[in-house]
């Protein structure tokens, strides 16, 4: 992170972002070393499920993403509640991302499998459903998903371009 921090302050950047989740875990340890801010990624989406009326979220992505720290501690200092899928649930939602999606297979088996995973946690309460990895809302968004859905990538992306229009 750092080393394209340099390099993108060098070329000119005025801020920085990364859509990768997962390399948000290293966030705390470079930030304030870096030439340029950074927007991170789970504030931006803890902002819009504030913008838009959410009170708990479910939180699926990569296994590093949902067993991990990041979300859980942004949530839960921004005043959120939130879910993570149990261990197999966790396990199977890795597989799919890592086996099926980074390598463009999209299958309604895995799309159904989502869905479900989705439905037992509006069951435990949750409003909406963080899509905390680049591939997921590929096969699951708000039309697919029986819970509101926060498009973290898309979400970055839209404050990068405010951010760059100030």
């Amino acid at each position: 992170m750092l080393s394209s921090a340099n390099k993108l302050g060098k070329a000119g950047a005025d801020f920085l972002i990364s859509p990768d989740n997962t390399i948000h875990h290293a966030f705390d340890l470079v930030a304030s070393r870096s030439p340029l801010p950074w927007l991170h990624i789970v504030d931006e989406v803890a902002a819009v499920a504030k913008a838009r009326g959410f009170h708990k979220l479910a939180v699926t992505g990569t296994k590093y993403t949902m067993e991990g720290t990041v979300y859980q501690a942004k949530l839960r200092t921004a005043g959120f509640e939130y879910v993570v899928p149990n261990a197999d649930e966790r396990a199977e939602i890795d597989r799919i991302i890592m086996d099926e999606l980074v390598n463009g297979i999209f299958t309604a088996q895995s799309r159904a499998y989502f869905q479900q995973v989705n439905e037992r946690m509006k069951s435990e309460g949750c409003d909406a459903v963080v899509l905390g990895c680049t591939e997921i809302p590929l096969i699951i968004h708000d039309s697919t998903s029986p819970l509101a859905t926060l498009d973290s990538t898309r979400i970055l992306a839209r404050a990068a371009l405010r951010k760059a229009l100030e």
